[in-house]
């Protein structure tokens, strides 16, 4: 009888100390194994303002203000003007999670200034042996050439793993790149993210938040390139070359649903990006960037548990749309802070200002790279490229202000090379929606070595 007691001890003390081994990110996983709801931590940073470190739904109502759409089912949203950083509402807003490719966008603002667009690479086994098991992929093959151009329309458009893997490795290799990464998340003062691998392929402890992802978009959007190749919706990809013959090429469309379209997903007017996402722990991510009536907004959605196809964009619209409608009618929840390079020491909020685990100090200023990427018409789908955004400023003693637009011309599913002007170009309807293929399912996973709240995959399946 001690002997079934010993045993009856041992189990309650093992159960008990799971409760406080697991993180939140990998409890909600076990939580929708159970069939049961995940929770938010109780605890959260309240980085930007008070309220955003609060759980649940976050928004101060005006007079003549929309209720929010209902039935939101993303674990974590957030929407903000892209220009003066005000947070309209959010939900769990530094809810720590796997954020899948949209981890790609943080990869691409500290990436892609460092190498030249028009730069040629032959592709070597050894830079492609690194790619997970089924990740998205574009179609590089190894022993041929593509500019440095090609790569980033494969990332974009198709969300590549082995496009960022080779990307990687001409910035220096992975290690550094993942490195670089989570400096410039610190910069951003993204400090609910802890970066593993920098395709966003499942690995152990590695997070993002929705206030995170929408700071990185924000950044990203600063950068004439980051934002032709987040607007566009086809281009031409080098195909394989063989001996004797001019060597082929395919079209590749983006992924982006909300450009593009798909069965039950229109295209959404004034949409310009930014990137989603899915892998099985991360569930489907999605951060978008739209104007209307010129009003740029930034949105971003979470894991939504809705078994609706395509819900990570219906609910992503329907924020957006909620987000046009409410804006002026509502009193911020709280504001997308400046990067740590010119703050002036008056962010809004407290808790939250140490970095996530694994990451570094480090410098934002990034060069802007110049060339226009060329992309293609999408089978006649028309999509409003007419964006967006506002040139982050240093005015007025380092105050971080929004005073100038980002024009961006849309022709048709078409996007144009930017020119810089005074203001947007006006949005044009699109004429229907075309459905982009699936990307493969990923399974590998990539050792962490830094503790943090998020999953401790052992399999995972990944689309772009």
């Amino acid at each position: 009888m001690p002997a079934l007691k010993k045993i009856a001890l041992t189990v309650t003390a093992a159960a008990l100390l799971s409760g406080f081994v697991l993180s939140p990110a990998a409890a909600a996983d076990k939580d929708k194994s159970d069939g049961k709801q995940p929770k938010p931590p109780s605890t959260m940073s309240s980085l930007g303002g008070e309220q955003l470190g609060k759980a649940g739904t976050q928004v101060n109502l005006g007079r003549g203000a929309p209720v929010l759409p209902k039935k939101l089912s993303g674990r974590s949203w957030i929407v903000a003007d892209a220009e003066n950083g005000d947070v309209l509402a959010a939900h769990n807003a530094h809810w720590r999670l796997p954020p899948a490719s949209t981890l790609k966008m943080l990869f691409a603002d500290t990436v892609l200034p460092a190498l030249q667009p028009t730069e040629s690479h032959k592709v070597s086994e050894s830079e492609l042996a690194g790619v997970g098991e089924g990740s998205s992929l574009v179609g590089i093959k190894e022993d041929h050439t593509y500019t440095v151009h090609d790569l980033w329309l494969g990332v974009f458009l198709r969300s590549g793993n082995d496009a960022v893997h080779v990307l990687s490795e001409m910035y220096g290799g992975v290690p550094e790149t993942v490195s670089a990464m989570q400096k410039h998340a610190e910069e951003l003062q993204a400090l609910d993210t802890v970066v593993v691998s920098p395709d966003g392929y499942d690995a152990p402890r590695q997070v993002s938040s929705a206030y995170d992802l929408t700071l990185i978009a924000r950044s990203g959007m600063q950068k004439k390139d980051f934002r032709e190749y987040a607007a566009t919706a086809s281009a031409d990809f080098p195909g394989e070359k063989k001996k004797g013959k001019k060597r082929e090429s395919f079209e590749i469309s983006n992924t982006n649903r909300l450009i593009t379209g798909d069965i039950g997903v229109d295209p959404y007017q004034g949409i310009a990006g930014v990137k989603n996402g899915y892998t099985t722990h991360a569930g489907n991510t999605f951060t978008g960037v739209a104007e209307r009536n010129g009003k740029v907004l930034l949105v971003t959605v979470m894991n939504p548990s809705a078994e609706e196809s395509h819900a990570v964009y219906k609910e992503a619209a329907h924020l957006l749309d909620w987000g046009f409608a409410a804006s002026g009618k509502v009193t911020p929840v709280g504001e997308l802070v400046p990067p740590k390079s010119i703050d002036t020491g008056t962010t809004i909020g407290g808790k939250g200002s140490t970095p996530a685990a694994g990451a570094d100090a480090g410098t934002g200023g990034q060069a802007e790279a110049t060339h226009a990427s060329a992309s293609k018409d999408s089978s006649g789908v028309g999509v409003a490229l007419a964006i967006i955004g506002g040139l982050l400023a240093v005015v007025a003693g380092a105050v971080f202000l929004v005073n100038r637009r980002w024009p961006l011309a849309g022709l048709g599913g078409r996007t144009a090379p930017v020119a810089e002007a005074a203001g947007p170009a006006e949005p044009v309807e699109a004429a229907g929606p075309t459905k982009a293929t699936e990307p493969g399912e990923a399974t590998e996973l990539t050792k962490a070595t830094e503790p943090a709240e998020a999953t401790e995959p052992t399999s995972s399946t990944e689309k772009a």
